[in-house]
């Protein structure tokens, strides 16, 4: 392949990518509406349900937001029944999140479940060299 034929080509999935990004951020932005809550507070809520149970301060760490704004964030999901507060025994100072995996379930798991379907039927398609570099390129691009 020619560097000007390869420049073309990286540039075209380049803008693959950004239009994928894009879809992806609507995707999630209906799906959080559906039950009420915004797209970023469904993400943030998406990141406690993969780490489990964490304090305030690390999960501000984790999002880079302030103290002041995870206690909006945590204020609104437990409206929801999608997480509680507990506190650390040993220091009540700290506020342990967590999320609540039953409610989260009924909310999202029929939605997240039809999605799971067609990704796996989509990737099902693919060959394995193909899934691999899908795989590279994923990881790659979340590092």
């Amino acid at each position: 392949m020619t560097d000007k034929i390869a420049e073309k080509h990286i540039r075209s999935i380049c803008e693959l990518g950004r239009k994928f990004s894009d879809a992806t951020v609507f995707m999630h932005e209906a799906i959080a509406q559906r039950v009420g809550l915004t797209g970023t507070d469904h993400k943030y809520l998406s990141l406690l349900l993969q780490n489990g149970a964490m304090t305030a301060g690390h999960l501000s760490k984790l999002t880079g937001l302030t103290t002041g704004a995870i206690t909006g964030l945590v204020d609104r999901l437990e409206r929801k029944n999608l997480v509680k507060r507990e506190f650390n025994e040993d220091d009540r100072r700290k506020v342990i999140i967590v999320p609540n995996y039953n409610t989260a379930t009924k909310l999202f798991g029929n939605t997240y479940s039809k999605l799971q379907n067609k990704f796996v039927n989509i990737l099902s398609k693919l060959t394995e060299n193909e899934r691999q570099v899908i795989e590279k390129y994923l990881l790659s691009t979340i590092d």
